[in-house]
């Protein structure tokens, strides 16, 4: 639906993940399944760790806090791409839709700092553990688990700002299952020069920098898993970090050509299937790889 230059975009039109009505019915009950699985398993993980005194350790209060970002980040969109699946109307009001994009944009670098504190963690239990309980006090876990939501939520609002600051008078028919940048600024007719760049900078720094963290920290546990002489002791410093390089790995993979990349008609097609992956698959799987790994959580 194009708009002229006079009149102002008042809401959004979705594309969703496929124009084809006969997929609509079974994408509803596979997404449907994968959202209920996906709070049962982080929401019993987060009661779990909250009742069982033997959880209440650094490295299950900030999985616990992974757990409510995952929940949040694919309640963020999913139940409206559900009702999309079954409706004609397939819009979104303007605030809604920049409630949406903010809150995808400061999930996702929560998520990056969260992943880099568990990182931490784990360099600090491995490479210190006679000191591990004062460095990993109270006060300190409280800090490293606050400052991912603070940076991201703060990001978050910047980017989305200067997204909601572009003129939209191309069309209101975004291109993907929820209000994300790339499809957004492909619909501007204003420059997206300071847009653009700020999204690459902002990505390009998080993406490195957490990631840097994350991969600092595994160099000195491998460092220390290598001098251990027991291959049982290695195992067990091994064992203990894992299932959280599973979900890095998992969680980056997705990502690297999400938002380094300028927004053209290919890529934003692309990152509809990317998206699919950190919105659903990702936080389905967080639960059972933290599980099913970890002999405490068993």
């Amino acid at each position: 639906m194009p708009t002229t230059n006079d009149s102002a975009v008042t809401e959004f039109i979705l594309l969703g993940l496929t124009d084809c009505p006969e997929l609509q019915p079974l994408l509803f009950v596979l997404f449907l399944v994968v959202y209920l699985v996906t709070l049962l398993g982080n929401l019993g993980m987060m009661v779990l760790i909250r009742l069982d005194s033997r959880l209440h350790k650094p490295m299950y209060f900030f999985l616990s806090n992974l757990a409510f970002v995952d929940v949040c980040y694919t309640s963020n969109a999913t139940p409206q791409m559900l009702s999309h699946f079954l409706s004609e109307k397939k819009t979104i009001t303007f605030a809604g839709c920049f409630a949406q994009c903010y809150i995808f944009i400061a999930l996702l670098l929560t998520e990056y700092y969260m992943l880099a504190a568990m990182a931490y963690d784990r360099y600090v239990a491995i490479c210190d553990p006679l000191r591990y309980s004062v460095k990993m006090s109270r006060w300190v876990c409280i800090s490293l688990a606050t400052f991912p939501y603070v940076y991201g939520f703060s990001d978050g609002l910047f980017q989305a700002i200067l997204t909601f600051r572009l003129t939209f008078c191309r069309s209101n028919v975004i291109n993907h299952f929820y209000c994300a940048d790339p499809p957004l600024i492909k619909l501007s007719c204003s420059d997206t020069f300071v847009k653009e760049h700020a999204m690459f900078i902002s990505a390009g720094f998080n993406l490195c920098s957490s990631l840097s963290i994350i991969l600092v920290s595994y160099g000195f546990i491998i460092v220390s898993i290598l001098r251990i002489k027991s291959a049982e002791g290695r195992h067990k410093a091994f064992s203990t970090c894992g299932s959280h390089m599973m979900a890095v790995t998992l969680f980056y993979g997705t990502l690297f050509c999400m938002y380094v990349r300028p927004p053209t008609d290919k890529t934003v097609e692309e990152s509809k299937t990317i998206a699919v992956f950190y919105t659903f698959v990702n936080p389905v799987l967080n639960p059972f790889i933290y599980s099913l790994r970890n002999k405490d959580v068993k």
